[in-house]
């Protein structure tokens, strides 16, 4: 691992995995509505 990464681009990284955690939660959650009241 290298040490000396800069703080944004953790920060960045940090947020684009988050994001595609809420959406990937986001697509299950409407799916299993749309399949259960389906």
């Amino acid at each position: 691992m290298v040490s000396h990464v800069p703080f944004w681009k953790r920060l960045a990284w940090m947020a684009v995995i988050w994001a595609a955690s809420v959406v990937a939660l986001g697509i299950v959650t409407g799916a299993m509505r749309v399949w259960l009241s389906g």
